[in-house]
């Protein structure tokens, strides 16, 4: 966990779980695994797990840390937190009683404002009524490309105060999503070794379908080399729209 974070779209970053498997394109070049095998090879004490060599790697096995749930407990000032910047809470190794004691802290510090981010958009949906909804827990699905646009259908059944979709990185088209319901949606391309190209015009559409539903847009990076190589102008702007949370009552 961190108090500062490089994410154009958070303040801090807080992991009660490291590790994860590869399950869908997005994953091909994440950059979670490879930063695991070099904080594992520093001697990190919380890579020491090695996953499925298949679908994960060094010191990226899943592991629940419950020495770093206190830990937004002590951050007095108020921050927007991501949470799981190395994990995914909903990966099916994670129990169900741990996801719960997550959201109690989340619950038990409404002056922090939790983004939880998952691409087992199937696993939410199942465990989203087992769960206490606090109003400053934003909750959002992985959408790379058309063939998991199925993930937003299962984030629609979700009470959480912000909806949101991550379209990082893009890597095709996402053509007449239903946004009804979703507050939030950040669009990004990929970076790093690998990365793969994302077209403008993947991007220019994503914005005009917000723009029409009335849903908030972020453009993230158009990735490259680095995070930052691309830059973050799109048609001559920065797009940093934030959503506006709902009354729970009113989901």
């Amino acid at each position: 966990m961190a108090d500062k974070s490089a994410i154009e779209w958070t303040e801090a970053t807080w992991n009660p779980t490291t590790g994860c498997d590869r399950i869908s394109a997005g994953c091909d070049n994440c950059y979670a695994l490879t930063l695991a095998k070099r904080l594992k090879a520093m001697g990190s004490a919380k890579y020491r797990t090695d996953g499925d060599p298949r679908t994960s790697g060094p010191g990226f096995g899943v592991a629940l840390h419950p020495d770093a749930l206190a830990v937004p407990l002590r951050w007095r000032e108020p921050r927007t937190v991501f949470v799981n910047s190395m994990s995914d809470l909903f990966h099916a190794r994670i129990p169900l009683s741990y996801v719960r004691q997550v959201f109690d802290v989340m619950r038990e510090t409404p002056r922090h404002t939790y983004q939880v981010l998952t691409k087992r958009a199937a696993r939410l949906a199942r465990l989203a009524p087992q769960l206490e909804w606090p109003s400053n827990v934003w909750m959002g699905v992985s959408i790379e490309d058309d063939s998991q646009r199925d993930r937003l259908g299962h984030l629609r059944k979700v009470p959480a105060a912000v909806r949101f979709v991550s379209a990082e990185p893009l890597l095709g088209p996402l053509p007449d999503l239903d946004l009804s319901g979703i507050d939030w949606l950040i669009a990004g391309g990929e970076s790093g070794q690998g990365c793969r190209p994302m077209e403008p015009a993947w991007v220019r559409d994503l914005r005009d379908q917000c723009v029409s539903a009335g849903t908030a847009f972020f453009f993230k990076q158009w990735g490259g080399r680095t995070p930052k190589a691309g830059g973050r102008s799109l048609d001559g702007r920065t797009w940093d729209e934030m959503p506006q949370p709902r009354l729970l009552a009113a989901v």
